[in-house]
């Protein structure tokens, strides 16, 4: 069986869900004995086929076409990368991006499409495994299909290691102009921070516990000796304390840092459902019956104000 994913890329750069794309088409080509096509469109495709070119990559393959994003592009080029390829099962990341153009390439093959996957098996059909009411309850759903599409929830896999073997093959896309009737004229971050916490290496997030608007100082001072970012639960910015751009969840952003410090969060699905990647997680919470202690890997069941000041002063140490 032939899986292709699509990577993606904003503003020069692979996105992390690029490389865990590869990791979910992988497996799936794993298990089922076939192979793994990656394919990018648009942008210094040559630089990024050679970053594509993980363990388990059997063929990358670029469409040199502009610089950026276009919807019109992206879909004429991916539907001519499937019909040349005939993968069993074509993966896209699911962000902006990819539903973007996903569905309407989707319909164009006639094949039927599945969103936001978190799991995928293979047993004589495609199995997706999905998540809904807030990642509260799990649900399977079968494509009773030979030739399926799936959009890939970012931050669900692994992001995929290792130097590859595989070969890159230019793909001469035909790319009808007169079709071409949007154009990307700039990019704008949506918020008005000026950091993104989804680049975070060290992510330090405060939560309802933090009690008063006043207090965010005292996380600002441990963020700011380990040198990490700021970022929040809902609650904190529900109630304007830390702009939009801040908050970590299912509303908010995905975020998957080496090191995720949850402070006076008590860890709810939605909120887990955007950081649950991390490799590292350490809770703060004087409640040991805190969700957030079920998935972390250091707990200090203590009261942030004590345990806080004393951090700050160690790593300032």
């Amino acid at each position: 069986m032939t899986v292709l994913a699509v990577a993606e890329h904003r503003r020069g750069e692979l996105r992390d869900v690029s490389y865990e794309l590869v990791a979910a088409g992988r497996d799936l080509a794993t298990a089922t004995g076939g192979d793994l096509h990656v394919a990018v469109v648009s942008g210094p495709v040559s630089e990024y086929a050679e970053k594509l070119n993980r363990d388990g990559v059997d063929a990358v393959h670029t469409v040199d076409h502009g610089e950026g994003f276009n919807h019109d592009v992206s879909v004429q080029a991916v539907e001519q990368l499937v019909d040349a390829v005939d993968p069993a099962v074509l993966l896209v990341p699911h962000t902006v991006n990819g539903l973007d153009y996903a569905p309407a390439v989707a319909n164009r093959l006639d094949r039927p499409l599945v969103t936001d996957a978190v799991d995928l098996a293979y047993d004589d059909e495609l199995t997706v495994t999905r998540e809904l009411y807030g990642s509260k309850v799990e649900t399977t759903v079968d494509v009773h299909a030979e030739r399926g599409a799936v959009t890939v929830r970012p931050a669900e896999w692994p992001t995929a290691e290792g130097t590859g073997d595989a070969t890159i093959e230019p793909f001469d896309a035909t790319i009808d102009e007169s079709q071409v009737r949007s154009t990307v004229t700039g990019f704008q971050e949506v918020g008005d921070g000026d950091v993104d916490i989804t680049e975070a290496d060290v992510l330090v997030s405060v939560g309802r516990g933090i009690e008063e608007e006043e207090n965010l100082d005292l996380i600002r001072d441990l963020a700011d000796a380990l040198d990490a970012t700021l970022s929040a639960s809902r609650p904190v910015i529900d109630n304007g304390w830390l702009p939009k751009d801040r908050q970590v969840g299912q509303s908010g952003k995905v975020v998957t840092p080496d090191v995720y410090i949850a402070i006076g969060i008590s860890g709810a699905v939605q909120h887990v459902a955007g950081m649950k990647g991390t490799d590292t997680i350490v809770a703060i919470n004087n409640d040991p019956n805190a969700p957030i202690f079920d998935i972390a890997d250091y707990g200090i069941v203590d009261d942030l104000f004590d345990v806080v000041p004393a951090l700050t002063e160690e790593f300032k140490g």
